[in-house]
């Protein structure tokens, strides 16, 4: 079955940085595009980026220039290399993918920044 596991969240000061990973399994992951979301306290969940399986890439204006995805195949893992962060980043950060039909999620990381 298809499973997403998300590490690499966590406390970090506003300007720093975190890289967020997302393991894959259960499914083709280099036929796949792999997505990141996240969730703040009382807001809605929203795209954060996106990589196709080609590698073209996608990010929300809100992190445009700060965050980067990335993917390695080899490893079946997708990436949120994430900079310059800002307390308004805060939030649950969830990886997915669409496969088959079928939306998947992951369990989430958590990403606090503050001083």
């Amino acid at each position: 079955q298809v499973q997403l596991v998300e590490s690499g969240g966590g406390l970090v000061q506003p300007g720093g940085s975190l890289r967020l990973s997302c393991v894959a399994s259960g499914f083709r992951f280099s036929d796949y595009s792999m997505s990141w979301y996240r969730q703040a306290p009382g807001k809605e969940r929203e795209l954060v980026a996106l990589i196709t399986n080609a590698g073209g890439t996608f990010h929300t204006d809100a992190v445009k220039g700060r965050f980067t995805i990335s993917r390695a195949n080899a490893k079946n893992t997708v990436y949120l290399q994430m900079s310059s962060l800002k307390p308004e980043d805060t939030a649950v950060y969830c990886c997915y993918v669409r496969h088959m039909g079928t939306k998947y999620w992951g369990q989430g990381t958590q990403v606090t920044v503050s001083p």
